[in-house]
């Protein structure tokens, strides 16, 4: 009995004595590769024995039926892939989904070439932002929101940056002039374009902003954010770039004895169910995931079958709702 490790797609390039580019390529339709390539990397995978029921498939069909979605793990974009995954389904298609738990941008490309080359799925739809410069030779990858290099901004997060302004426009009119943004990671172009339209906002209203520390989208960076604040901060409202991130808010300004709203106004982002649930009921930004996904599963779909791409929602996705975590500063009379 054979106990090594299955083979690799590297492998396969290496003993074809081409690039892994090339193999990738070879599971592909309309591969464009030389007919001597094409059958040296046949060879190899069938020498190594590549994923052979899935590669025998994809040989004698060049299809299955199957699509993937990536994941940069199970916290946040559930809605989304539920209704990818509806909308897959109704057009007839499986769905594979791979969960990145703890792992960076490398190790997801990774995960999402070996799916294309595999011939596993003909296409693949990425909730984690992955470098443009990676996705040029990669085949059908379509990411959601404006990660996508290839298609149109169409999704929730191209809203982001005029939503934030739009959050701190409505705080300036409760009569808040000082401000703390606790920001998500930088390498999410959703964080940046929150951050962008908090600072843009300060400016054009003439408010005083006190940092934008960010982090993990995790309640954890919300915390640390408040609790680095001194004891006399001027600051009396604070934006997180999410709801999780907002907990982490409520909880320290809990823990120091600040009142929410009456001493710090606190805003979220995405509609969390922890958010309503939360002690006060979290302001947030209600997001249509289910739109975003839906509409993003057609895009993928269309271009696996060579089909114009899809016309884009026409409502907006983002919708700003204040709740019981904000209000007017607290004044000295009061």
């Amino acid at each position: 009995m054979n106990t090594e490790r299955r083979p690799t797609l590297r492998q396969v390039a290496d003993l074809a004595g081409v690039s892994h580019q090339t193999v990738s390529r070879y599971f592909r339709p309309n591969s464009g590769l030389l007919p001597e390539t094409a059958e040296r990397v046949r060879a190899a995978v069938e020498t190594l024995g590549y994923r052979p029921n899935l590669v025998a498939r994809s040989m004698r069909t060049r299809r299955s039926g199957m699509l993937g979605v990536v994941l940069p793990g199970w916290v946040g974009p559930e809605r989304t892939v539920a209704a990818a995954c509806e909308e897959a389904r109704s057009s007839g298609y499986r769905v594979e989904i791979v969960i990145g738990l703890d792992e960076g941008p490398e190790s997801l490309w990774a995960r999402v070439e070996e799916l294309l080359a595999s011939g596993q799925v003909e296409g693949v739809l990425s909730v984690s932002p992955m470098d443009p410069a990676d996705l040029a030779p990669a085949g059908m990858v379509v990411q959601v929101d404006e990660y996508d290099h290839r298609l149109r901004a169409v999704d929730a997060v191209a809203e982001d940056q005029e939503t934030m302004i739009e959050i701190v426009r409505r705080l300036s009119e409760l009569g808040h002039r000082d401000l703390l943004h606790v920001g998500g990671p930088q390498g999410w172009p959703s964080a940046r374009l929150r951050m962008a339209g908090y600072l843009e906002a300060c400016r054009r209203y003439g408010l005083r902003t006190h940092g934008e520390p960010s982090g993990p989208w995790h309640p954890e960076t919300g915390r640390q954010g408040i609790l680095a604040l001194p004891d006399d901060t001027p600051v009396t409202a604070v934006v997180a770039a999410s709801d999780d991130i907002g907990v982490g808010v409520l909880g320290a300004a809990h823990s120091r004895g600040w009142a929410v709203p009456g001493r710090l106004s606190v805003t979220g982002w995405d509609d969390r169910l922890l958010a309503r649930y939360a002690a006060p009921a979290l302001s947030t930004v209600i997001v249509d995931r289910e739109t975003a996904g839906r509409h993003a599963m057609r895009r993928l779909i269309a271009a696996v079958e060579g089909r114009p791409e899809p016309a884009g929602p026409t409502t907006p996705l983002t919708r700003i709702e204040f709740r019981e975590s904000t209000g007017p500063p607290m004044t000295e009379a009061s």
